[in-house]
């Protein structure tokens, strides 16, 4: 039997404690793109991009990675930084 027959998908991400991780994955995709471009438009390679961050590229893999839901404003900081960018975060409804 399913238990989650007529309920709604926001529902069962909510019950199964997925909201969240979706959430910071829909955020971190396009995050993830302004930093491809910009690594390809100024011809950086990660490695290179890395040491502007003070990151190994271990770390700087793990934040691009789009499946990994980890995301942390220290992080987030810093690579806003290294691209000449500012973080601007807000709550809406």
């Amino acid at each position: 039997m399913n238990d989650y027959i007529g309920s709604s998908f926001d529902e069962f991400l909510e019950e199964e404690n997925l909201w969240v991780e979706m959430e910071v994955l829909a955020i971190k995709r396009p995050l993830i793109k302004q930093i491809a471009e910009y690594l390809k438009e100024n011809k950086l390679s990660k490695t290179d991009f890395a040491k502007q961050m003070k990151i190994n590229v271990s770390q700087l893999n793990r934040f691009l990675d789009s499946k990994n839901a980890n995301l942390n404003l220290k992080n987030l900081v810093a690579l806003a930084k290294a691209l000449g960018k500012q973080v601007e975060v807000n709550f809406v409804d």
